[in-house]
């Protein structure tokens, strides 16, 4: 009977790890699809060939090395095992333990479901930085970065921090993230901000004055349903971060994360909404796109103990942060063409220490340490690949093709090829 149990609880949170897994990556699609809506027709096929291509290599640099950095899974996973691995006397020393801890506390799953679930964390880490350098940056410079990114920096930063390793000089830290607004969103924006800073703005989107010209993106209903896309599958990034489901007190704090995970998106958006009418003057979309997602970012960190009030508010405060962070971010002159780093890392940095407002473990100096960790390693890191990429192989495309659009000088085909390029 105890047997039983067990096995049931193993299957039931390793299918549930692989069900939110696969809604992570679900999310690949929504980030393709947003940012396919929000750069100009001439530059489509390339973004598009960006992410499919990024989660290709995030996938395989993950496998190779990445999870063994970040969990000592063995180069090539060979130290990751299930239970069907396992002898006899693995499989009772693990029901042991379980009946010890009580069966619903456990949350024994396989091992490959782990690195499932974990890869697709990694994926969209990259594909934060894929819409920041969208529109001139070269295809092969951006795949490059991706295999560092992917296999080193973040799991690197991740071993710190999820994975419990010792950072040097400082030691274990003392740092709530419960799904990533720091350890992903943070970490995937400090990378783009590298990226943007050696790569310099799109020509004509600032004037010799300091005006701010707009550059429209060429699809707003795809832009809309990447939005959507990606809110489905932060169910999944949230929810799936409890690591496992059996027990009533795991289901019922599965089911909070998902009502504040929904909560948060909508007051950020809503949020946004409002706070672009009155700045503007009018109903912006693309700021309530960012607004959704700047709640969803906010309250990654902390998805499970606030009340669904609480969440909301926090959400909505990442709404109005993510407006006034795309407008400063212009004035400084950093394009950002689809505000991947106003919305991952400026409101991620909100969600971090709003952790403070609903978990009483958590401390302010944990959570500033651990922010300080992330960033100085990953945009330090960043930086120093991106560099060593410009100085090697260069990661800007000419002119020209800049004005002709990427599409063609870097893919030989156009997206929409019955329309003039805009």
């Amino acid at each position: 009977m105890e047997n039983n149990i067990f096995e049931l609880q193993y299957a039931m949170d390793t299918f549930y790890f692989l069900v939110c897994g696969a809604l992570v990556m679900w999310m690949a699609a929504g980030f393709a699809m947003l940012e396919a809506g929000l750069v100009r027709s001439k530059n489509t096929t390339e973004i598009l060939l960006k992410n499919v291509a990024l989660f290709a290599v995030a996938s395989t640099m993950y496998l190779i090395c990445g999870y063994h950095f970040m969990y000592d899974g063995g180069m090539f996973l060979s130290g990751v095992t299930t239970v069907a691995q396992m002898d006899d006397a693995a499989v009772a020393a693990v029901l042991e333990a379980s009946k010890e801890s009580g069966f619903g506390d456990m949350g024994e799953y396989a091992g490959a479901s782990d690195f499932f679930f974990q890869v697709v964390f990694v994926a969209t880490a990259m594909s934060i930085v894929s819409g920041a350098v969208a529109e001139r940056m070269k295809l092969w410079a951006f795949l490059a970065f991706a295999v560092v990114m992917t296999g080193f920096i973040y799991p690197i930063e991740g071993g710190w921090t999820w994975g419990g390793k010792a950072v040097p000089f400082i030691g274990e830290l003392s740092y709530s993230d419960y799904a990533g607004s720091g350890i992903v969103h943070m970490a995937g924006a400090a990378a783009a901000l590298a990226g943007v800073l050696l790569l310099g703005a799109r020509k004509g989107k600032y004037g010799p004055e300091g005006q701010v010209n707009a550059i429209p993106g060429a699809n707003l209903p795809l832009a809309t349903l990447g939005t959507f896309i990606l809110w489905m599958g932060w169910f999944g990034f949230n929810g799936g971060s409890t690591l496992k489901l059996g027990g009533i007190g795991v289901a019922n704090e599965v089911a909070n994360v998902f009502l504040n995970t929904n909560a948060a998106a909508a007051g950020g958006l809503i949020a946004a909404l409002v706070v672009a009418r009155i700045m503007f003057g009018k109903a912006d979309l693309t700021m309530a796109l960012n607004g959704a997602l700047a709640g969803l970012v906010a309250i990654t960190a902390e998805p499970a103990d606030p009340s669904p009030l609480l969440a909301t508010i926090i959400g909505a405060i990442g709404g109005i942060i993510v407006v006034f962070s795309i407008v400063t971010l212009d004035k400084l002159k950093l394009d950002d063409p689809v505000g991947a780093i106003s919305v991952h890392g400026v409101v991620g940095l909100w969600g971090i220490f709003a952790v403070l407002l609903s978990d009483a473990d958590a401390t302010f100096m944990g959570q500033l340490v651990g922010t300080l960790v992330i960033f100085v390693w990953v945009f330090g890191a960043s930086f120093i690949t991106w560099f060593v990429l410009k100085m090697i192989m260069g990661i800007r495309v000419g002119e020209e093709e800049e004005y002709e659009g990427v599409d063609i000088s870097e893919c030989g085909m156009e997206a929409y090829p019955e329309f003039t390029n805009s």
